[in-house]
Order: C-alpha cells, then sequence, then structure tokens
C-alpha cells in the first residue's frame, strides 16, 4: 500500500501533484519536454513509477494541469493586488506590475516547442486559461473605457499589445507601467 503524504487524502493529491509539477519545471530545465518520460517525472518526484498514472493520464495531462495550477495561483494572487485598486489607471497600473514581479514565480508560458507537441485538446484546455486571465485584463480595458480614462479602438488588439509589452525582460517596470498607461491615454 502506497504511503499517504499529507494529513488527508485530498492534501496526499494536492502535494503528489505539486511534486509532480515542481519535476517538471526541473526536468524541462534539463532537456526537451519529448524526451522527458512519466518514469521520469515520477523519480524527480520521489513516487512511484505507477502512481503517477493515479494523478495523470499522460505528459499532455501534466502540462494542463500545470498550466490550471499555475493559473489559478496568478489569478487568486493577481485578484488580491486588484482589490485596492481605486479605478481602471490604478487597476491597469497593478496589473502590469504584478505581471512583471510575478515572472519569476509563475511560468506563463512554455513556448512553441512544448505548444507544437501536445494534442490540440489539450492546447484548447491551456487556452481556457488563457482566457480567464485575458478577461481580467478586458475588464480592466473596458471599466477604464467606461468611465472615459482609456481610449481604446480595439479592446482584443489593445489587449495583445499590453500583453506584449509584458513580455520584455530588458525594460524596467515602471518604464512599461509608463508606456501602457500612456498608450491608453491615461
Amino acid at each position: 500500500m502506497p504511503k499517504i503524504i499529507g494529513g488527508s487524502l485530498e492534501q496526499h493529491r494536492e502535494q503528489t501533484r505539486r511534486r509532480v509539477f515542481d519535476a517538471f519545471t526541473a526536468l524541462l530545465a534539463e532537456r526537451s519536454f519529448d524526451a522527458l518520460t512519466m518514469a521520469d517525472l515520477a523519480a524527480q518526484a520521489g513516487i512511484g513509477r505507477t502512481a503517477i498514472y493515479n494523478h495523470f493520464a499522460d505528459k499532455d495531462a501534466v502540462v494542463v494541469g500545470f498550466a490550471s495550477a499555475e493559473t489559478d495561483r496568478y489569478l487568486a494572487r493577481l485578484g488580491a493586488a486588484l482589490e485596492r485598486a481605486q479605478g481602471p489607471a490604478d487597476a491597469m497600473r497593478i496589473y502590469v506590475l504584478e505581471h512583471l514581479d510575478s515572472s519569476d514565480e509563475f511560468h506563463f508560458g512554455f513556448g512553441p516547442e512544448l505548444y507544437g507537441m501536445l494534442s490540440r485538446e489539450s492546447i484548447a484546455e491551456i487556452r481556457e486559461h488563457v482566457v480567464a486571465v485575458e478577461s481580467v485584463l478586458r475588464g480592466i480595458i473596458d471599466d477604464g473605457v467606461a468611465a472615459g480614462v482609456f481610449t481604446v479602438d480595439d479592446v482584443t488588439s489593445t489587449m495583445a499589445l499590453v500583453h506584449s509589452c509584458l513580455s520584455t525582460r530588458r525594460v524596467t517596470p515602471a518604464a512599461v507601467e509608463t508606456f501602457v498607461l500612456h498608450a491608453l491615454g491615461a
């Protein structure tokens, strides 16, 4: 009988999943996704080779589970930060700075190499998580336009441009914040 970690079966599942996710990120730093096996993930996570299948059907399921967990954690952190926003411009400022400040903690994208190896179903599931983050940004922009704080002709294009600004590594967070707010007319 496998050893249960944590105080309950639910805690055991969560801790096991977290160990697999930690193993996943560690192994991806060393090798490509196609070179990973479920046995590699189990060994790195310190769980049985067959036990991993109680939590994930395959590598795609690990990626989707990881993306879901990361998105949930990020949205919780972002939501807590946005509660203190005093208007749409402040909310945008918080959105930009939270995204930039958390980029070392959260894995926002795996890159085209990994996505090219996933099934269409897995990509669609991951896309749902991206949409959840995008809906926060859309709400901030819509609120800003409604309040007359932002000048935006095309919300979808504006969202893509804001997220493009957030992917830079060579610019200070303050410069990105200023640029985004000026681009929105705030």
